[in-house]
């Protein structure tokens, strides 16, 4: 396979260090026919947004021939590649409207054994008080004192996480990613990031990656795809995604498939004891 590397030195130098990249306008050519699928997809599911709180589809890009050939625009595959490695896995990802404020949190501190990502798609224009994606650079350094000492005093303190800091949350020195249709980031997901005053109805979604895992490794692997069950889902990738592959997408979706097939078996079960899946 040809390597690709659309990530300079430096952007590479600055992820690992700050664990955040910013890329105003990278899609703004798709950006139109991107929101149009989001919505579509809304719309086949029939799920209400009534603004009270966050509502979720999982797997969500999958879903749409379109949105799931983003994995092959060299722009989003050759970050992935950048980052992850030329055998990244794609682990699906969600779709979203947002409600009000998002606390601050990482996706899984310290869960996986191997490097993960998101890229995060927003459609609608968000700015420091309406809803843009804050980050705290290098919070992602697990084992570190300064990363670890965030996750100890910040993660779950409190409504308002004022916590042991004695602030509100929205006053935690952080790097505020104003964004418009088109932007994209990418974050660690061992970050600390937040949102603050946005509206009822933000859009974005999601698409997540991970370094490839080895083979003393797929253990870890089948026990984290399991823990999707939590969705109601059999398996993690959507049928369009896998029905519409190249060769080269099968790649970053052949581990995945190969360790989710107890998955089916795990939903359900827990169907049995919740009245309803999850939302987040």
């Amino acid at each position: 396979m040809e390597t690709k590397q659309f990530l300079s030195h430096q952007q590479m130098q600055f992820f690992d260090a700050l664990g955040y990249l910013h890329f105003p306008g990278l899609l703004d050519d798709k950006i139109d026919k991107i929101i149009e699928e989001f919505e579509l997809i809304w719309e086949k599911s029939n799920q209400n947004h009534d603004g009270t709180k966050r509502s979720v589809i999982l797997p969500f890009a999958d879903q749409s021939e379109y949105l799931s050939s983003l994995l092959d625009d060299p722009r989003i595959h050759d970050i992935a590649s950048s980052i992850c490695g030329e055998e990244f896995n794609y682990t699906s990802g969600d779709g979203n409207y947002y409600v009000g404020d998002t606390k601050w949190h990482s996706d899984g501190y310290g869960a996986r054994p191997v490097l993960t990502i998101k890229i995060a798609f927003y459609l609608d224009k968000v700015t420091a008080s309406t809803g843009a994606l804050r980050v705290i650079p290098g919070s992602h350094k697990k084992g570190s004192y300064y990363a670890d000492s965030l996750q100890t005093h910040l993660v779950g303190t409190g409504t308002n996480q004022i916590g042991m800091f004695g602030i509100e949350g929205d006053k935690i020195p952080a790097v505020v990613l104003e964004t418009n249709p088109g932007d994209v980031a990418v974050f660690n997901h061992n970050i600390k990031h937040s949102s603050w005053g946005g509206s009822n109805a933000r859009r974005m979604f999601t698409m997540n990656f991970t370094e490839k895992f080895a083979d003393n490794q797929l253990d870890e692997l089948k026990n984290i795809l399991g823990q999707e069950a939590r969705f109601w889902i059999d398996r993690i990738h959507g049928e369009i995604m896998v029905e519409t592959a190249s060769e080269e997408r099968m790649v970053h979706l052949k581990q995945v498939m190969e360790n989710d097939t107890h998955l089916a078996d795990l939903t359900k079960e827990l169907k049995k004891t919740m009245s309803e899946p999850a939302r987040g």
